[in-house]
């Protein structure tokens, strides 16, 4: 199992706080051995399979059908080995039956028109007795975390689905109720081993200004070296930790609002994510 310890190193410079619980439970879930071999579907700037090979000497295959981030994958990997990219489909995936140690799916059900083929598909690929972490947003989060489509939707039934104010729904065909995706899981024809649903406190705005902020910034690369270093995901053995930067003092504050989330919040309460682990039968 990785250490708690690494984990925590490995996010230092995450301000998404829910990004941080993920990359935690996916860890719990899927313990790398050097001889697996770990799909992560769709990998999108491979922040999952860098994670991976820091702590593993796996065998790590990443999918994304958009050309632009596999591309930034790419360069955020760059060096790394035994790292393969594919351009391809969830709904086609370019492996044989029975080929995967684990799949990561992580925030991508939600953006599928046909969520149980897209699960059919890994399943097909996973090897017997495989693990797929799930995770997906919550229907039900918390107000703070994104305020301007939490009062959309409920008030007019219009959320924002593109742009820097599209928050959490961003790109997204639907959010998840919990029972949703336990019957999607279960009718793809896995065994549901674990849920757990995580962040209910946040920093008000937290998603627009991380995402529709922070990211276009950073990406766009109008942010200072030292603030770039610290809020890069890709590279987090680089910040020094100084509280006269900026991007640090954030990381500090949205940090002192997360001590009151625990990994698994009580069914009904409002949250960032839902999770599954599940496994293919033998």
């Amino acid at each position: 199992m990785v250490d708690e310890a690494v984990i925590r190193h490995m996010t230092r410079n995450e301000a998404d706080m829910a990004f941080k619980r993920r990359v935690q439970t996916i860890f719990e879930w899927i313990d790398p051995q050097d001889d697996d071999l770990i799909l992560d579907v769709p990998c999108g700037r491979g922040f999952y399979l860098n994670m991976f090979r820091y702590v593993s000497r796996c065998k790590l295959v990443g999918v994304d059908l958009d050309w632009e981030v596999l591309l930034k994958a790419q360069r955020n990997l760059a060096g790394l080995p035994d790292i393969d990219l594919y351009h391809a489909s969830i709904y086609d995936l370019p492996f044989p039956d029975n080929t995967f140690n684990a799949v990561i799916l992580s925030e991508v059900l939600e953006h599928l028109d046909d969520d149980v083929a897209g699960l059919r598909e890994v399943y097909r690929v996973l090897k017997p007795g495989g693990v797929i972490a799930v995770t997906v947003p919550n229907a039900n989060y918390p107000f703070l975390w994104d305020p301007i489509n939490w009062v959309l939707e409920r008030y007019f039934n219009r959320p924002i689905r593109h742009g820097l104010l599209a928050g959490i729904w961003a790109n997204h065909v639907r959010l998840y109720e919990r029972d949703q995706l336990y019957q999607a899981v279960l009718e793809a024809g896995y065994i549901v081993e674990e849920e757990r649903a995580f962040t209910h406190y946040s920093f008000p705005f937290i998603h627009n200004l991380v995402y529709g902020l922070g990211k276009t910034l950073l990406e766009g690369g109008k942010l200072p070296e030292s603030m770039r270093k610290a809020a890069d995901r890709t590279r987090f053995d680089e910040n020094d930790g100084s509280l006269f930067n900026p991007i640090n003092l954030g990381l500090k504050v949205f940090n002192f609002v997360d001590r009151w989330n625990v990994m698994n919040e009580p069914p009904g309460r409002s949250t960032v994510n839902l999770c599954i682990k599940g496994r293919k039968p033998l």
